[in-house]
């Protein structure tokens, strides 16, 4: 019989105890970059020549290499982290993209440029020491035990801490002790750059409310109709066939004037604050439900009836937890989730391509109106995105204004080290009293250790891995989903 022990090396043989974030890594560069130059799409810009008519440009198919570094001769040679920590350098990799230009649908410019250079963490897929057995390793001059997961800027090691976070796309229902709703549901819609929270709240008078960015507390079978559900009939069917709810009648008969989607556009667009002409009204007050209401559900108009649908299932889970009383376990481990390094980049790269994007139509533009504008290469700077992410992956600071996200590496030993790599952050805020976030919870078990973590005002709110713990990585295929379900007997609406 095998013992535990023997059993727990054999683990430890074939995995590591930072798997789950050097796999995330690999996503972002395997995958994750490419995502977000797909969500770009073409860049169009709103000054072109004259004597064009569309101009397009263009981004495709991603590169990225192992560190390298460019010596005062012009020589490129191969970098390896020692060399790295000794000359007090990054441990970086470049990143090349193909970039073309389309004139009148017509391709006239094409070429391949770098756009910057992205720290690697040590040991993963696009570090050099990956796949190096222990004598070669050593001979790199690098600790064959140490884990990795980590990154090295300007000579320093930088770890990115885990950030534990509400599940995204998810209904949270709570009670309000005071004020004028007993019932309140939270739903965070997410979708790349966009995080938008949802609030429906129930006034005493029955009436159900949503409030999203601009538009606040309007009854939520307004939205409902502005999108294109406007029959009564096909709203109570939506939300359930079944069951009859008392409070479904009450919001029905308060949007009765509502008769048409014409009609609740207008209505929405006079709670936003729109005073221009009724087609303009209409415009914007559907480009802001096209946008900001459950983005994770689609952005385009095509998305509408989707919506209507979705919001229709959220007032039925509204009522029904609201009549029996039902509370959801915010801090039960299911509805968390934890944002890795992987995680963490692709929110920092996704806002700085962005950045990058403005760069380049702005110095675009300034070419065309000097009229001095050749071509596209010459306006594409690589050093904004690499200063952009270096500066927060040096400084902590993290887009939507995080903090403490990047550290230096504690090496005060080497169980120290590994403490730090597997640490866990919360984004409550350590000066407020949340005592049930602050618990210990019985679905930690198996998942956090029970034990480390600080005294004073972060305790409980900073927390770390597991020894044994892993963490999958969030991505599914949605046709596959779809196919499936499908397959099950489930019909498309």
């Amino acid at each position: 019989m095998i013992r535990n022990n023997e059993l727990i090396g054999k683990y430890f043989e074939e995995y590591s105890l930072v798997k789950s974030n050097i796999e995330s890594f690999n996503y972002f560069i395997d995958s994750g970059i490419s995502e977000i130059i797909k969500e770009i799409g073409d860049i169009v810009p709103t000054i072109i020549p004259p004597e064009m008519e569309d101009f397009r440009i263009r981004f495709d198919k991603v590169e990225v290499e192992k560190p390298s570094i460019v010596e005062a001769d012009g020589s490129k040679r191969d970098i390896y982290p020692s060399e790295a920590r000794l000359r007090k350098i990054s441990y970086s990799a470049p990143v090349f993209i193909n970039v073309s230009v389309h004139i009148d649908g017509i391709q006239r410019e094409s070429f391949r440029t770098q756009i910057a250079k992205i720290p690697i963490m040590v040991k993963s897929k696009y570090c050099h020491l990956s796949g190096l057995n222990r004598d070669q390793t050593i001979g790199k001059g690098e600790d064959p035990d140490d884990p990795g997961g980590y990154f090295i800027l300007n000579g320093n090691e930088r770890v990115l801490i885990t950030v534990e976070d509400l599940a995204s796309n998810k209904m949270f229902f709570e009670s309000k002790k005071t004020g004028p709703s007993k019932y309140v549901a939270h739903i965070f819609s997410e979708r790349g750059a966009y995080r938008i929270p949802h609030e429906i709240v129930q006034h005493r008078d029955g009436i159900i409310y949503l409030s999203f960015t601009r538009i606040k507390k309007v009854p939520i079978l307004a939205v409902i109709k502005a999108l294109g559900l406007t029959r009564d009939d096909d709203i109570v069917n939506a939300v359930s066939k079944n069951e009859q709810f008392d409070d479904l009648i009450v919001n029905l008969y308060n949007t009765v004037d509502l008769k048409k989607q014409e009609d609740a556009i207008e209505y929405l667009g006079k709670k936003i604050g729109i005073e221009q002409l009724k087609d303009i009204v209409i415009e914007k007050t559907l480009e802001n439900l096209d946008r900001y209401l459950l983005p994770h559900l689609g952005i385009d108009k095509d998305n509408r009836m989707k919506k209507a649908y979705n919001l229709c299932k959220l007032v039925r889970r509204f009522l029904i937890m609201s009549n029996k009383k039902i509370i959801i376990d915010k801090d039960h481990y299911m509805n968390k989730r934890l944002k890795l390094s992987g995680d963490l980049l692709l929110d920092l790269f996704r806002v700085n391509m962005r950045a990058l994007i403005n760069d380049l139509l702005y110095n675009f533009q300034r070419l065309v109106k000097r009229g001095k504008f050749s071509s596209v290469k010459i306006i594409i700077r690589d050093k904004l995105l690499t200063d952009r992410i270096k500066s927060a992956l040096a400084t902590g600071s993290w887009v939507g204004g995080r903090k403490g996200i990047s550290q230096n590496i504690d090496r005060t030993n080497f169980l120290a080290t590994l403490s730090h790599l597997q640490r866990v952050n919360s984004l409550l805020s350590a000066s407020q009293e949340n005592f049930a976030a602050r618990a210990l919870h019985s679905t930690h078990f198996g998942r956090l250790c029970p034990i480390e973590t600080p005294e004073g005002t972060s305790i409980g709110l900073r927390k770390n891995i597991a020894l044994l713990g892993t963490i999958t990585q969030g991505v599914f295929n949605e046709d596959k989903l779809k196919k499936a379900f499908v397959g099950l007997g489930l019909k498309e609406i």
